[in-house]
């Protein structure tokens, strides 16, 4: 069995791409890439073939986290059938993913933030208009959802950790 998880936001070159590189090394580090499988994508298609922003990719790098070969998307149809979590950075994207999904979707649709327990935080605002300082940030909210997203989906399909 395949969990598959999503990140989404606007662009895909800033928030949504680093959550995939930071949610993905979380994955492989508890030994759950055969069971966990992460994607990222855009609510809109301007981006589309891109890499991540440069600031993007060096916050991450400064991290410990590599995305450089990430390429952006826009979300499709069919990742409603695909992707059992789907996580919009924000509220206007979590809007779109949620206006657009089928009735029978059966998967979660979330603001990741809501896993970043305590954090305060309820959305990730978007440090595409901001100074690349904005990007170091980002990425430590993204660390917090993470641990709280990887404790979500390992106690609800009760995975092993290694």
């Amino acid at each position: 069995m395949t969990i598959n998880v999503l990140f989404v936001c606007l662009g895909n070159i800033c928030r949504s791409s680093a959550a995939q590189g930071v949610f993905q090394r979380y994955v492989d580090d508890a030994g759950l890439s055969r069971h966990i499988s992460i994607d990222s994508c855009g609510t809109a298609a301007f981006n589309v073939g891109k890499p991540p922003d440069s600031r993007a990719i060096d916050a991450a790098l400064r991290h410990g986290y590599d995305i450089r070969e990430q390429v952006a998307r826009q979300i499709h149809p069919d990742d409603y059938q695909q992707f059992e979590f789907i996580l919009p950075m924000d509220r206007k994207n979590m809007s779109s993913v949620t206006a657009w999904a089928p009735d029978d979707y059966q998967g979660e649709i979330e603001l990741f933030m809501k896993y970043g327990k305590h954090s305060g935080i309820s959305q990730l605002s978007d440090p595409y208009y901001e100074k690349a300082e904005k990007f170091d940030g980002v990425i430590k909210m993204i660390e917090k959802a993470s641990h709280g997203l990887l404790n979500h989906i390992v106690n609800k399909h009760a995975l092993e950790c290694v």
